[in-house]
């Protein structure tokens, strides 16, 4: 069986890291597989949400200690390190990290050190009640080095990356929920349901809008107020294709729209 599962299915890519017997942990093949994976998804106008899981009970234990990491200590000249800056753990984490299309991680059990940051380098992260997050690294003799330490402070604040990559001790899913970890927890068996339906909200969207939306959150992380509210005008009011949102707007006008102010649910 391939070490990383993928399928497309109604707009949406299904990832699926597949070595359940190492808990998902990413050797070199799995690292290679992943960037070949993203960059299909970047491409494939097909698609238009993926949502990335773990077969077994793990999310991801990060990199496999065994065959990825210890090469790379070993290689760790002033040039490989500087060239490794483009190149993060499995291509979304950093590297493919800027494609616009939204990623969904169903966090389906343990979500580890490179596993833990690749959760964070996902759009959003639905947790199953089974999840468990955290970083190992300093138990081992290093730290976060593919965007875990900037995203969890861009999502949690630093208090919370202190306590965990300090102390080394991982957080359960309730706890995810409360530090804004993840946006949801959900019974274990109800994780790709509502993976899936949360994938299909988004595509009910303007892509256009979404993307450019997700764009411009990149871009407004860690900017002044200023910066941030001219990206803000100049992406909102560039990214309408003119002829989609008149036509969008006439669903408005004529109330067959969905998701409008009042008594109006907002169905699939």
């Amino acid at each position: 069986m391939p070490k990383v599962l993928y399928e497309k299915r109604d707009r949406i890519a299904y990832v699926t890291l597949n070595r359940p017997e190492a808990k998902n942990a990413i050797d070199p093949e799995t690292d290679a597989l992943l960037w070949q994976t993203w960059q299909d998804f970047r491409d494939d106008d097909a698609v238009d949400v993926a949502i990335v899981t773990g077969a077994g009970d793990a999310f991801c234990a990060g990199a496999d200690l065994k065959t990825f990491i210890p090469p790379r200590i070993a290689a760790l000249t002033a040039r490989a390190v500087r060239d490794n800056v483009a190149t993060g753990l499995g291509g979304l984490t950093r590297g493919l990290h800027r494609i616009y299309k939204p990623v969904i991680a169903a966090v389906n059990g343990w979500a580890l050190a490179g596993g833990f940051e690749t959760a964070l380098a996902c759009d959003i992260r639905i947790a199953s009640e089974r999840a468990m997050f955290g970083s190992f690294e300093v138990r081992r003799g290093f730290h976060h080095g593919d965007g875990g330490i900037a995203r969890l402070v861009n999502t949690c604040g630093s208090g919370v990356a202190l306590e965990m990559l300090l102390t080394g001790e991982p957080i359960d899913a309730q706890r995810a929920l409360q530090c804004n970890l993840v946006s949801r927890v959900v019974p274990h068996d109800q994780l790709m349901p509502q993976a899936e339906r949360m994938a299909q909200q988004i595509l009910r969207n303007s892509q256009i809008a979404v993307r450019s939306a997700k764009e411009t959150i990149l871009d407004v992380i860690g900017r002044p107020l200023d910066d941030q509210l001219r990206i803000d005008a100049l992406n909102g009011w560039s990214s309408p294709d003119p002829e989609e949102t008149e036509a969008l707007l006439g669903r408005f006008y004529d109330k067959t729209d969905a998701g409008r102010a009042g008594t109006h649910q907002t169905e699939l």
